[in-house]
């Protein structure tokens, strides 16, 4: 997954069966596009992560969790990440928001420590 200030994207896919939120993160919206009309685009280009994710009905939002067999198993009928994915990726809507790898204590109240940009906090 991107790290640092950059546009991050993700395809949210809200469960029929089981009503769960399931995601997966993508390169760029521009290559989605491209894939959807271009097979011949390989699968593992557009996805960021080789990996699905369920957030537990709590909508795009929410705490992510690598999602189990099982789970995918009941909502997809296979756990084969490739079957997966690329259904979320045809049926789900891509959702932007900017990402942070900045990680340091971003809180001075919370006491003296040494924050992101090598000093002190006062």
């Amino acid at each position: 997954m991107t790290r640092g200030t950059v546009q991050e994207t993700k395809i949210h896919y809200r469960g029929q069966n089981v009503h769960d939120d399931f995601i997966v993160y993508t390169t760029n919206v521009e290559l989605l596009q491209k894939w959807k009309t271009d097979k011949s685009i390989p699968l593992v280009d557009v996805l960021d992560a080789y990996q699905i994710f369920v957030t537990h009905k709590q909508g795009a939002q929410g705490i992510l969790d690598t999602a189990s067999h099982a789970e995918l198993d009941s909502e997809f009928g296979t756990h084969k990440i490739e079957d997966v994915a690329e259904r979320i990726l045809k049926e789900g809507s891509v959702v932007k928001n900017k990402g942070s790898s900045k990680e340091a204590d971003k809180n001075p109240t919370n006491g003296p420590g040494i924050s992101s940009r090598g000093n002190v906090h006062q």
